[in-house]
């Protein structure tokens, strides 16, 4: 055959921000070999009249480290058009690691980003030691997506430092044993480097991760072999000084996971600030979440409500909660004990109901609390109705971050702003953003304009794949990957999330499916058609090369 594939009369966004314009797309050994009219055979053909076709998207906040051991598929961002994803956020990662600190790297990534210990330690093979090494393990895996490394604080001061690593500021030789092992890294394939910073952020004894209050000068001194390499430096939870000091060093690329308070003006002002943080020839880059984000609850989920009632709910699986709240007098004991004080922690204020259709609601004006007070309901009562009317599939969502989506949108004006902030892979049964792709398209495409869809993909594609450092990836041209999307713009949507019960140890975890999307291609081959895995596996360990 001529062509392995051909994609036929799309509108063509290619991610440079161009306008959109009609053609074909020729793909053949994993390249685009022509754009336009094209001609000749082809093993495959997909028709995408009226559909947009685009550069995959590129997620570049992930912590799907563990998860690529039992799900290659690296559900749910496969359903969502992204063909590249960035791990080793946020200073975890399990490399480098000496035989013996296997627990403590599980233990700290089970702790910081709510992945169970248990199975990050039968899911992985735990064959390496260097972080080459490990990326030599994710290649044999075969993942569905391609995929690039940071190498994380947390296990390089770890392997340093020992236990001293917590607590105690290291050494001048140190300083210089992290960075070569950092330089090592980076010459093995890793993109760049992650540090956290941010104090909650515990180990599994109770203290801050490794890294947390490090001196400055050690990430400069990192950033010393990591900025001439052209290498990404990941800075979480930094302040503007240390984040300035590590921009301000040769060569030095800065991320960062940004947003704004929600009120009046935050958006405008976050940008603004954004945007002075990169003059002086500085290279800072935010990212940040597409909606309201903290911990969803629900029947078939956490009940955050206290009170032996709820405890004995709490013990059924989720046929029983159902039947049981059918149960008059069941629920007039749930809704008395709701009816104490304290009797939930959480802000209802801030809680509010994704809604009964199979989209979810991230628009909604109304909390909790005033959903019950329309009703002439205790927010218990509006809880477990709404919860019936659902068939107990119904979640509420506590928008912890990201609270205004006006505001959100306003701090995207900044082009040094990324929108993505997924954490897909983490805190697993407590949020799922991982549909952020389709919401950007469409929210802040379709409903309110904020992009127009050639700057929407350009978000997706061009800018994050420069930010990890990615050549070849990102745009639709002749010679270039083809990590391709074809979808209908007018359909793409997320849909509600659903917890399953598929990590190793049927331990749970949300996943949320997308409509509107045709075809995602990895690497020339068709990785979902409809939303289905085809099973191509056709990802790759995207090595750093400076």
């Amino acid at each position: 055959m001529q062509h392995d594939l051909i994609i036929k009369n799309g509108n063509i966004i290619d991610g440079t921000g161009s306008d959109a314009y009609s053609g074909d797309i020729a793909i053949k050994d994993g390249l685009i070999t022509e754009i336009g009219e094209v001609n000749g055979e082809a093993a495959e053909i997909i028709d995408a009249e009226g559909m947009t076709v685009s550069p995959g998207f590129v997620d570049i906040h992930t912590h799907l480290d563990a998860q690529i051991g039992w799900d290659p598929q690296m559900t749910p961002i496969c359903w969502h058009g992204v063909t590249t994803a960035l791990i080793g956020n946020c200073g975890l990662t399990f490399a480098p690691c000496k035989p013996d600190d296997v627990e403590i790297l599980a233990g700290m990534m089970e702790t910081v980003e709510d992945i169970p210990k248990q199975a990050i330690l039968s899911g992985l093979p735990w064959n390496w030691e260097h972080y080459g090494q490990y990326l030599d393990m994710l290649e044999e895996l075969k993942p569905s997506l391609n995929v690039a490394g940071l190498v994380g604080h947390c296990a390089v001061r770890y392997y340093v430092m020992g236990d001293r690593s917590f607590d105690e500021q290291a050494t001048e030789a140190e300083k210089q044993q992290m960075a070569d092992i950092v330089e090592k890294a980076i010459e093995d394939g890793a993109v760049g480097f992650s540090t956290n910073r941010y104090e909650p952020h515990k180990a599994p004894d109770g203290r801050s991760i490794p890294g947390t209050f490090a001196e400055c000068s050690e990430l400069v001194e990192i950033a010393k072999v990591v900025g001439p390499r052209d290498g990404l430096m990941q800075l979480v939870g930094a302040d503007a000084e240390v984040m300035k000091s590590v921009a301000e060093t040769e060569g030095s690329r800065v991320l960062f996971s940004y947003g704004c308070s929600g009120e009046e003006g935050s958006g405008t002002k976050a940008a603004m600030n954004l945007d002075e943080m990169n003059t002086e020839g500085r290279s800072i880059t935010g990212t940040s979440h597409t909606r309201g984000s903290g911990y969803m609850f629900g029947l078939q989920a956490g009940l955050p409500i206290q009170g032996p009632t709820w405890d004995v709910l709490r013990e059924k699986d989720f046929e029983g909660r159902l039947k049981a709240i059918n149960d008059e007098t069941f629920c007039e004991a749930l809704v008395a004990e709701a009816q104490e004080p304290k009797s939930c922690q959480i802000p209802l204020q801030k809680v509010y109901f994704l809604g009964l259709e199979d989209t979810p609601d991230h628009n909604s004006a109304q909390n909790l609390i005033e959903l019950s007070k329309s009703a002439s309901e205790h927010w218990s009562e509006t809880f477990l109705r709404l919860t019936r009317d659902s068939q107990g599939r119904g979640l509420f969502n506590w928008r912890m971050f990201s609270t205004n989506l006006k505001e959100q949108g306003d701090l995207f004006s900044s082009e040094n702003l990324i929108p993505g902030l997924g954490d897909v892979g983490a805190h697993v049964s407590q949020i799922m953003d991982g549909g952020w792709a389709s919401f950007i398209l469409s929210h802040y495409v379709r409903k309110t304009g904020v992009f127009t869809l050639p700057q929407a993909i350009k978000r997706m594609t061009a800018d994050p794949a420069a930010v990890i450092g990615l050549k070849d990836r990102g745009t639709l041209k002749t010679g270039m990957k083809a990590d391709i999307n074809v979808f209908c713009p007018k359909e793409v949507s997320e849909l509600q999330p659903v917890l399953v019960n598929d990590f190793p140890g049927d331990a749970p975890r949300y996943i949320q499916k997308s409509r509107g999307f045709k075809a995602t291609i990895v690497n020339g081959q068709v990785n979902v058609l409809d939303g289905e895995p085809t099973n191509a596996r056709a990802g790759q360990v995207l090595r750093h090369s400076a």
